[in-house]
């Protein structure tokens, strides 16, 4: 009994130490902890995405699957990007119909020409 005893104590002691050893040790651990994988190659912040930059973006892969942050941070720029687009095509929109209401109301004020004046 006295044996058994003793087995389970070193037991215990060797698995503390083994757990010590690789969990604890501070700054010189055996095992270091490791930085996160970070989105390489995010969208481009100086100028528009364009279709390439969507098609080479690669999120990394974490524990259950993708990183939250950086899929939601990609979304959230393409989203932006996108709500100024439509913007921009709807002022531009409006901006030809604007033009071309113009343009028909100047054709409209104008007066015919008789066909007189071309045989003169």
């Amino acid at each position: 009994m006295v044996m058994f005893l003793f087995l389970v104590v070193a037991l215990a002691v060797v698995v503390g130490a083994v757990t010590l050893a690789v969990v604890g040790g501070g700054d010189n651990a055996p095992l270091p902890e490791a930085a996160p994988e970070r989105l390489q190659d995010s969208l481009p912040p100086d100028r528009p995405v364009g279709r390439a930059d969507v098609d080479r973006l690669r999120f990394p892969l974490a524990a259950r699957g993708y990183r939250m942050a950086d899929v939601d941070d990609a979304l959230g720029r393409l989203a932006a990007e996108l709500d100024e687009r439509d913007a921009r095509i709807a002022d531009l929109e409006s901006a030809l119909a604007g033009a071309r209401a113009a343009a028909a109301h100047l054709s409209a004020d104008k007066p015919a020409p008789h066909p007189e004046d071309d045989q003169r």
